[in-house]
C-alpha cells in the first residue's frame, strides 16, 4: 500500500498484468462478437484476434431493453457484430440503434438464420482449428475436450460460436496471407462470466495448455474506468493493485471527484476530457527525439499534446484553487509549454509534412530554405520551356518529350519508346546518354540536362538537408524545455482518473463516503456495484459493523438467496473507498481497513496441486493469522469441502478464535454458511461481538420466493426440498429426500424402499432352511459342496 502497512489482501482474484504496450495510436487487432437473442435469453461469443482467444458466455437472461447485452458491448467494445438475419424486432432495434450512434458505429454483419443452427454450428465448433490440441487426439477425445471447456446446454452461446466462427474462416482472420488449408488459430478458450470482482481474469481451461490467457472483461474497473487518455487507464489501474489507507491521498482524491460530480461541472468536465484524449505517450515521444528518429505523427502527436497540456492549464486556473490538484495543475504546467507549443506550431508545416511524408519547415522560417523552394515549385514551367528546345534537337520520330528531375538522380531527358526500339542497342541516340527505360518510356542524360544540373544541382536534396537540420535543432530546444512535460503527464494522468470516476459516480448513483480511522463500517441502502447493473430490480442493504453492534456477522439462508452477493457488495464497496472513489450507497461510514482477507470461490486445479478444502484451509489460515482489529474478513460457505461433521467442528473453531478475542482486536467479519447446527447447537461463546443474520424469503404455496432482504435472525431451514423443485428435480425424489431427512433429523431408522417387506422376508428364510434339511447326506450321488455353493447359498444371500 502507498502507506507502507500491510497490503489490502484480496485472495479470490489474481490481477491482471500490467499492459506494457508503449504505443497510444490506434490498435491494429479486432474483436468480433457474434451475438443471439432467443426467448429473452442472450448467448454471445467473441473473438479477440490480439491474442487469438474464443471467449464465450454461458446463456444468460436479459430484459428487452438489453441492458446486460448493452453493458457487455461497452465493455469489450467490439469492431464487428455478427448476428442472425432472423431477430425479434426489439433486437433488431437495438442492433440498428447501434449502427447509427455517432460515437461508435462498429460493423454489423447479417448472416442468414440457417448459419445460426445448432448441427452446423456443432460442426463448425469441432473442426475449429486449435493448435494447442494435440495432433494425436481422437475425435471423440476432441468432442469431450470440447464439452468439458464450452457448456453444450447452453444452446443460444454455441449458435453464437458458430456464426462467429463463420465470420472468422470467410474473412480468414490473421491467416489473411496463408493457404487456403490454414485455418484460423484458436489458442485459448476463455468463459466470459459476469464475475463480480475487481478484475477479470480467467485461467486457460485445458489441461494441455497451462500457460493462462489474460484479459479484462466485466470487473469493477471495467465499469469505473472512464479514462480518456491510456496513461489514465494505467494509472488507475495502479491505484486498483495498490489501495491505500493514507488519509491525505484519499481526501486529495475525494474532493476532486466530489468538485466533478457536481451537474454545475460537467461542462468543464467534458472540456477537460476532451483535451485528455490528445495526451500522448510524451515519454516515448521525447526519446524517440532524443535519437532523431522522429516521424511525422511524432510531431503531430508532441503538438497534439502540448496545446491540450495548455488548454487544460488554462481551464483549470478558473477553477478553485483551494483544490490541491487544481493547484498544482496550474503552478506545475509552466509557460515552457507554450513555449513548446509555440515553437512547433511556428517551424513545422503539418500538412506538407504529411503530403510529402516527411519534416517540412513552414515559409519565413530560413530564407535559403524558401529560395529553394520557390526555385523547386518553378521547375515545372522551367522544365517545360528546356522540353521544347530539346524536341528541335530530335530525331524527327519523336513527336514529344520531356525533362524531368529525380532526386538522387538528377534532370533527365525522358522520350517515348519507338515501336522499333527492341534490343538495348536500338536506345542508343547520338548526342544522348542512355540511363534507363520505365513504363515504355526511356530516360536520357543531354547535354543540357548536364547544364542543369551544374547549375540548380540537386536541388530537392539540398533542401531535405537542411530541413533536417533545422529539425535537429527544433528537436535540441524542445529537449531542453522538456522537463516539465513528465509533470504534466503525471497530473493529467491522475486528473483523468479522478475525472472517471466522478463520471461512473454521476452515471451510477454512488455517495461519497466518510472514511473512519477506527473500526466502524455503516452502510445505509448499499448495493452490489456490479450487479445492479445486471439486473432489472436490486434489493439494496444495510451493514452496520463495529464493536457495539457486532464485529462478526454471521449469514445464513437458503441457497441462491443472496449471501454470497451480499458479503462480495461490503468488500467491493470497502475496496472502492480504498482508491478514493464514491461507493453504491446512499450513505456510507467506511473504516479505513488494513487488509482484505477473504475465503470465497476455491477452484480445485491440476496445475496448483492442492485440492480445494486444501485451498479453503489456507485462505482462512491467512485470515486467522494475519488479520487484524482494522481487517475485513469474508467467509463464504467454509467447511463444505470435507466430512459435514468435521467442516462443521472447523467453522465453529474458527468463530470462536475470533470471538474470543478483545473486541478491538477482532476483525470485522462476513461469514455465510448453511451449517445451521453450528448456532442452533449453542457451541459458540456469548459475545456482543456476534451478530447474526439472514435473508428473508417466503413460502407462496409450495414455492420459494426470494425476498432478498437482510434482517436480523437465523434461518430456520435450507429449504433444499422447495429448491430441488424449482431445479426441476422430480417430485417423487425431492419426496423421498425428504422422508430420508426427517427420518435422519429424528433419529428414526432410514429403511430402503427397494428392500423385501418383513413378510416375504420371513417366507424366504423358511425356504432357505426347507432346503437344507431336505438334503440327504447319506446319497453318495449328492455332492454337498455343490449343493451348498450353487443352489443354497444363492438364495440366502437373496433373503440378505
Amino acid at each position: 500500500m502507498a502507506d507502507g502497512r500491510a497490503p489490502v489482501r484480496d485472495l479470490q482474484y489474481r490481477p491482471a498484468s500490467l499492459d506494457g504496450d508503449e504505443n497510444d495510436g490506434p490498435s491494429e487487432y479486432k474483436i468480433f462478437l457474434s451475438v443471439l437473442v432467443c426467448q429473452c435469453q442472450v448467448g454471445l461469443s467473441f473473438y479477440d484476434s490480439r491474442d487469438c482467444t474464443l471467449h464465450f458466455m454461458p446463456d444468460k437472461i436479459d430484459n428487452r431493453d438489453l441492458q446486460l447485452l448493452d453493458r457487455v458491448i461497452q465493455e469489450i467494445s467490439p469492431n464487428v457484430i455478427i448476428t442472425s438475419a432472423k431477430q425479434e424486432q426489439y433486437v433488431a432495434q437495438f442492433i440498428k440503434g447501434l449502427a447509427s450512434n455517432p460515437d461508435y458505429k462498429p460493423e454489423i454483419v447479417v448472416y442468414p438464420s440457417a448459419d445460426f443452427g445448432i448441427e452446423v454450428c456443432k460442426q463448425r465448433l469441432q473442426s475449429a482449428h486449435i493448435p494447442f490440441l494435440p495432433a494425436s487426439i481422437s475425435e471423440k477425445e476432441r468432442i469431450l475436450y470440447l464439452s468439458s471447456c464450452i457448456s453444450f446446454d447452453s444452446v443460444t452461446m454455441l449458435r453464437s460460436i458458430g456464426g462467429l466462427l463463420k465470420c472468422l474462416y470467410r474473412r480468414r482472420v490473421g491467416v489473411e496471407l496463408e493457404d487456403s488449408n490454414v485455418g484460423v488459430p484458436i489458442l485459448q478458450l476463455c468463459p466470459y462470466t459476469l464475475v463480480l470482482q475487481i478484475f477479470k481474469s480467467e485461467q486457460h481451461p485445458s489441461v494441455y495448455k497451462l500457460q493462462s490467457g489474460v484479459r479484462e472483461g466485466l470487473s469493477l474497473y471495467g465499469i469505473l474506468n472512464h479514462c480518456r487518455c491510456n496513461y489514465g487507464s494505467k494509472l488507475l489501474r495502479q491505484w486498483f493493485h495498490r489501495p491505500t489507507r493514507d488519509i491525505n491521498v484519499l481526501k486529495r482524491r475525494q474532493e476532486v471527484v466530489h468538485f466533478f460530480t457536481s451537474p454545475s461541472n460537467s461542462d468543464v468536465m467534458n472540456s477537460l476530457q476532451k483535451f485528455l484524449r490528445n495526451i500522448m505517450n510524451i515519454p516515448t515521444l521525447l526519446y524517440k527525439m532524443s535519437l532523431s528518429h522522429t516521424k511525422v505523427c511524432d510531431w503531430q502527436n508532441l503538438y497534439k499534446t502540448v496545446y491540450s497540456a495548455v488548454g487544460i492549464r488554462d481551464t483549470v486556473r478558473s477553477l478553485p484553487q483551494n483544490i490541491q490538484l487544481f493547484r498544482e495543475i496550474s503552478k506545475e504546467f509552466l509557460d515552457d509549454l507554450l513555449y513548446i507549443a509555440t515553437l512547433i506550431s511556428k517551424v513545422v508545416d503539418f500538412e506538407d509534412s504529411i503530403a510529402e511524408n516527411r519534416f517540412s519547415i513552414k515559409p519565413n522560417v530560413d530564407p535559403v530554405i524558401d529560395e529553394k523552394k520557390r526555385r523547386m515549385m518553378g521547375l515545372s514551367d522551367f522544365l517545360t520551356d528546356v522540353a521544347r528546345a530539346e524536341l528541335e534537337n530530335l530525331d524527327s520520330r519523336f513527336t514529344t518529350c520531356s525533362v524531368i528531375y529525380i532526386p538522387l538522380i538528377g534532370f533527365l531527358l525522358s522520350v517515348p519508346r519507338l515501336p522499333d526500339m527492341v534490343e538495348k542497342e536500338d536506345f542508343e541516340i547520338e548526342g544522348l546518354d542512355f540511363i534507363f527505360v520505365s513504363e515504355n518510356r526511356l530516360h536520357y542524360r543531354s547535354a543540357k540536362t548536364k547544364e542543369l544540373d551544374n547549375m540548380l544541382g540537386d536541388i530537392h536534396c539540398d533542401i531535405t538537408d537542411m530541413e533536417t537540420a533545422v529539425m535537429t535543432q527544433l528537436q535540441a530546444n524542445i529537449l531542453q524545455h522538456s522537463s516539465c512535460l513528465y509533470k504534466v503527464l503525471s497530473l493529467c494522468a491522475e486528473l483523468d482518473c479522478l475525472m472517471a470516476l466522478a463520471k461512473a459516480s454521476q452515471d451510477y448513483g454512488y455517495c461519497s463516503p466518510t472514511l473512519s480511522p477506527h473500526g466502524r463500517l455503516t452502510l445505509h441502502q448499499s448495493r452490489h456495484p456490479l450487479l445492479e447493473l445486471c439486473t432489472p430490480v436490486f434489493v439494496s442493504n444495510p451493514c452496520i459493523c463495529s464493536e457495539t453492534e457486532g464485529k462478526l456477522k454471521v449469514l445464513t439462508g437458503p441457497n441462491s438467496s443472496g449471501k454470497s452477493i451480499y458479503l462480495k457488495q461490503i468488500g467491493l464497496i470497502v475496496f472502492m473507498a480504498l482508491i478514493g472513489s464514491d461507493v453504491p450507497a446512499k450513505e456510507a461510514e467506511i473504516v479505513l481497513v488494513d487488509g482484505i482477507f477473504t475465503r470465497m470461490q476455491s477452484r480445485e486445479s491440476v496445475s496448483v496441486g492442492l485440492s480445494t478444502f486444501m485451498i479453503d484451509l489456507n485462505q482462512m489460515s491467512q485470515a486467522l493469522n494475519y488479520s487484524t482489529g482494522m481487517s475485513l474478513v469474508l467467509v463464504d460457505e467454509f467447511g463444505k469441502g470435507t466430512n459435514t461433521l468435521d467442516g462443521l467442528s472447523l467453522l465453529a473453531a474458527c468463530l470462536r478464535q475470533w470471538l474470543c478475542k478483545a473486541p478491538a482486536e477482532c476483525p470485522l467479519v462476513f461469514l455465510a454458511t448453511n451449517f445451521h447446527s453450528v448456532l442452533q447447537l449453542g457451541i459458540l461463546p456469548q459475545s456482543k461481538l456476534l451478530s447474526l443474520l439472514t435473508l428473508e424469503t417466503a413460502i407462496d404455496g409450495e414455492e420459494l420466493v426470494y425476498l432478498y432482504q437482510l434482517k436480523e435472525g437465523v434461518c430456520q431451514s435450507s429449504y433444499a426440498a422447495n429448491i430441488a423443485t424449482l431445479a426441476g428435480l422430480p417430485p417423487a425424489l425431492v419426496q423421498r429426500a425428504v422422508e430420508v431427512s426427517d427420518l435422519y433429523r429424528t433419529g428414526r431408522t432410514v429403511k430402503r424402499i427397494d428392500q423385501p417387506s418383513s413378510d416375504e422376508q420371513i417366507k424366504r428364510c423358511e425356504r432357505v432352511v426347507e432346503m437344507f434339511l431336505a438334503l440327504d447326506l447319506d446319497d453318495t450321488s449328492v455332492d454337498p459342496q455343490h449343493y451348498l455353493k450353487e443352489e443354497l447359498l444363492p438364495t440366502f444371500n437373496k433373503v440378505l
